[in-house]
């Protein structure tokens, strides 16, 4: 979807986040195919640890061609990741 994106925006300038979300919004493919996106304003917290087995629990599957960078995080069946660090140790 990026070189679509990228498409979409060329020669936009990129002055807020808002106007990126916007773009990706309104792209659309050759093929029919609209993107969704919005704005997380959220605050997250930082440095929260995880331990081994709840990483281990994450079902990635990477992809085969560099799947070091290619890869999808797939829903899991029980309680989900963000319950987990909610969890006081």
């Amino acid at each position: 979807m990026f070189s679509q994106i990228s498409q979409n925006w060329q020669g936009q300038p990129l002055i807020s986040r808002q106007v990126v979300v916007n773009l990706i919004r309104h792209t659309i493919t050759q093929t029919g195919l609209k993107l969704r996106a919005e704005l997380d304003d959220a605050s997250y917290p930082k440095g929260i640890k995880i331990t081994d087995e709840e990483f281990n629990a994450i079902a990635i599957e990477r992809h085969e061609f560099h799947g070091e960078w290619n890869y999808q995080i797939n829903p899991r069946i029980g309680a989900s990741l963000f319950n987990l660090f909610l969890q006081e140790p």
